[in-house]
C-alpha cells in the first residue's frame, strides 16, 4: 500500500511540473499557460483528496481535435478529470456556477459558460473552432449531476461530434460523489476509465445530431457499466483475500501452525513435570 501512494505521489508530481501536450490550442478568453495552471491545480486536488485509480489513457489520441464525454454525479468530476487527461481540456460549465471569483477562475484555466436550458450558440461555435484547430473539449452530455448512468443526453454532445469531426472519447467516473447514508470519507478511491474512441459520423442536419447523441449516450452507457462491473469485482477480490487472510493460520518462525507449537509446549510442560516421556495427551 505504502508503495501505490508513493508511486501515486511520484506520478502526480512528475505531472504538475511538465503537465504536457504543450501544442494544443487554448479558447479565446484563455491561453496555455492559465490552462496548466488549471491543470495543476486538479493534479494537486487528485493527488490529496483521492486514491486515484484511472485507466485507459493510452486511448487518448495525442494530437488533434477530441472530444470528452463524462458521466456526472458531483462538482468534482471536472476537477478530477481536467487533472487526470493528458490534453488541455475546455469544459462547457454551467453557467451558475461560473460567477465570482469561481467564475473568473474557470474562465481564466480555459473553461467555457453554458446556459443548460438555452445553450448559447457563440459558445457551441467558439468550442467547434477549438476543436478544428485540434483542440479538445469536455462535456458532460446528461446536463446536470445525477446517479451517473447515463440515462439521457442532451443534443449538444452530438451538434459537436457531427459538425466538428473530431474523435469522441468517452469517460466513464465514480467515486467522487458521496452515497447516501455513508459517513465523509477521508481520500476515497475515485475510478476514471477512458473508453476507445466512439464512432460517430461527420454530417449535418437533425437527423446525423440525433443519431450521434444517441451513439454518444449509448458507449458512455456502457462504459459506466464495465467501470461499476470492474469496481464490483476488485472489491470482492478484496473481500476474499480478506476472509482468506483471516482463516489463514498463524505461523511461527519455523512455519509451522501457532496451535500446533502450542501443542507441543504443553507436552512438553507434561514431560518436565513428571519426568518421563510415556506422557499421553
Amino acid at each position: 500500500m505504502v508503495t501505490a501512494v508513493a508511486a501515486t505521489y511520484r506520478g502526480a508530481w512528475s505531472r504538475l511540473r511538465r503537465p504536457g501536450a504543450d501544442a494544443d490550442p487554448a479558447p479565446a478568453h484563455a491561453d496555455g499557460r492559465g490552462m496548466d495552471l488549471g491543470r495543476r491545480i486538479g493534479i494537486v486536488l487528485c493527488a490529496l483528496s483521492y486514491r486515484m485509480r484511472v485507466a485507459g489513457m493510452e486511448r487518448v489520441p495525442t494530437t488533434g481535435g477530441v472530444l470528452f464525454v463524462a458521466n456526472h454525479m458531483n462538482f468534482f468530476d471536472g476537477p478530477v478529470l481536467f487533472g487526470s487527461l493528458p490534453r488541455r481540456v475546455s469544459f462547457l460549465i454551467k453557467s451558475e456556477a461560473v460567477t465570482g471569483p469561481l467564475g473568473r477562475l474557470l474562465r481564466h484555466v480555459g473553461q467555457y459558460s453554458i446556459d443548460r436550458d438555452a445553450p448559447g450558440r457563440e459558445v457551441l461555435l467558439a468550442a467547434l473552432e477549438q476543436l478544428r484547430a485540434g483542440g479538445c473539449i469536455g462535456l458532460f452530455p446528461e446536463g446536470t449531476r445525477g446517479d451517473g448512468n447515463v440515462g439521457q443526453v442532451f443534443g449538444g454532445a452530438g451538434w459537436l461530434a457531427v459538425r466538428s469531426g473530431a474523435q469522441v472519447v468517452p469517460v466513464a467516473v465514480r467515486g467522487t460523489a458521496r452515497p447516501a447514508g455513508v459517513r465523509r470519507r477521508f481520500r476515497p478511491p475515485v475510478h476514471v476509465l477512458v473508453g476507445d474512441p466512439i464512432p460517430v459520423a461527420a454530417g449535418a442536419g437533425r437527423r446525423a445530431v440525433d443519431a450521434g447523441t444517441e451513439l454518444v449516450r449509448d458507449r458512455l452507457a456502457r462504459l459506466v457499466l464495465e467501470l461499476d462491473s470492474q469496481i464490483a469485482a476488485d472489491a470482492e477480490k478484496e473481500r476474499a483475500g480478506s476472509v482468506a487472510d483471516r482463516d489463514r493460520p498463524a505461523r511461527d518462525e519455523r512455519g509451522d501452525p501457532v496451535s500446533e507449537r502450542s501443542e507441543r509446549a504443553v507436552l512438553l510442560i507434561g514431560i518436565d513435570r513428571r519426568g518421563t516421556s510415556g506422557v499421553t495427551r
